[in-house]
């Protein structure tokens, strides 16, 4: 089934940040686990999932997307803290 997302992954340090949009976030998050997506995320090891949105459309979620990457870290921080305090990784209760 397709769902529009926005996620936010970072590395097992939760130094970096990665955000991306998706319509199947389980799939996505796979691939970044197993760096079958070249570039940023395989690179850094940016494969922990630490926060999702979901949306009924894929036009909010990619609007959704732009506005967080124009966030300041700390904005971001408290985001991700809101919903997963520990940053832990997310995946794992997707499955």
């Amino acid at each position: 089934m397709k769902q529009p997302c926005v996620y936010i992954t970072s590395n097992l340090n939760n130094t970096t940040l990665y955000i991306g949009v998706t319509s199947n976030l389980i799939q996505r998050i796979y691939q970044h686990k197993n760096k079958q997506v070249e570039g940023f995320s395989s690179r850094y090891n940016v494969n922990k999932l630490v926060y999702f949105e979901v949306f009924d459309d894929m036009e909010n979620a990619i609007l959704r997307e732009k506005r967080l990457k124009k966030w300041n870290r700390s904005w971001k921080n408290r985001l991700i803290s809101q919903l997963n305090p520990e940053w832990t990784d997310l995946y794992p209760s997707l499955l």
